[in-house]
């Protein structure tokens, strides 16, 4: 059956009707909907003539069920039992505060998840949702009441307030596990033309062979990776030398993983940004929060 041969009833309607059944007059449906008796009336009314059959025998002084309301009322009680388990249907779920966090998965993983309970305890009754998208690949971007975006700095403005306002930008260096560097012998800067580099778009090879005085263009052979933390997973595996930020591999460096090669520091241009959707208490308490932490961590990278 198509959907234009399906009549759809409404859920008011459904509700009359399962109430009627429990209670017994319009006036009890009334007084537990909040609506007049006239109005219950109405929308069983409504629905019998949509189905095209009595739901209802009046002809008692007590409202009783048909034949045919017997076999609805089963079907329809199944259905709001349904409706009403979906939890952003109760009263209590829509009255919930939310924060929607948009960020790429690395920054989720490494920096935001780690230390989000320190905001979390700050407001127990919010429900944070975070969602991540890989930068230059998700074509869709879902919406977000704060995003974190990795990009070129740049501040944005939004009427009288930023829009677009650079969080943590910095210095990237080299790092491999520490048998791929002993079996290659890497000594120099400039070893790294003989051995197998590990390629990310988002964080290409250029601005650090321009601070070690390394004349090469990008490299265009190796893995290719389009997320920071997979290039760092690939070195720690000894699939070649990848360009790494502090705060981002603390954990494959405190482990041992990787080891930061050469104590060269290159500056990209690129690094994540804040920006605020909506602006309400929760959501600007959760960007000064994420602003501060990301302080925090640009000075320990220094």
């Amino acid at each position: 059956m198509s959907h234009r041969e399906t009549r759809f009833p409404s859920i008011e309607s459904l509700r009359a009707f399962e109430a009627i059944t429990r209670l017994g007059s319009y006036e009890k449906v009334a007084q537990e909907l909040s609506i007049t008796a006239s109005a219950v009336a109405k929308r069983i009314a409504a629905l019998e003539n949509l189905l095209g059959v009595a739901l209802l025998d009046r002809q008692g002084r007590v409202l009783a069920l048909s034949a045919a309301g017997k076999e609805y009322l089963e079907q329809v009680r199944a259905v709001l039992a349904q409706l009403a388990a979906i939890g952003l249907h109760r009263r209590e779920a829509q009255a919930r505060a939310r924060l929607r966090i948009l960020t790429p998965p690395t920054f989720a993983r490494e920096i935001l998840v780690p230390r989000l309970k320190a905001f979390t305890d700050r407001h127990p009754e919010c429900e944070v949702e975070i969602v991540v998208a890989i930068p230059y690949l998700d074509m869709a971007v879902p919406e977000s009441d704060v995003s974190v975006e990795f990009g070129p700095r740049f501040v944005g403005t939004r009427g009288a307030q930023r829009a677009h306002e650079p969080l943590l930008f910095e210095s990237v260096f080299a790092v491999a596990s520490p048998a791929f560097v002993k079996r290659h012998r890497l000594r120099e800067p400039s070893d790294v033309l003989r051995v197998p580099l590990i390629r990310c778009p988002i964080e290409p090879w250029r601005t650090w062979f321009d601070a070690v005085g390394i004349s090469s263009d990008e490299p265009i052979n190796g893995v290719k990776l389009v997320d920071l933390g997979l290039s760092l997973e690939a070195a720690a595996s000894g699939q070649g030398i990848a360009l790494a930020r502090a705060s981002i591999a603390n954990r494959w460096l405190a482990r041992g993983d990787v080891i930061d090669i050469w104590p060269v520091r290159a500056n990209p241009q690129s690094g994540y940004s804040l920006t605020v959707h909506r602006a309400d208490d929760v959501a600007l308490d959760f960007a000064t929060w994420l602003r501060k932490l990301c302080s925090g961590l640009e000075s320990k990278s220094k």
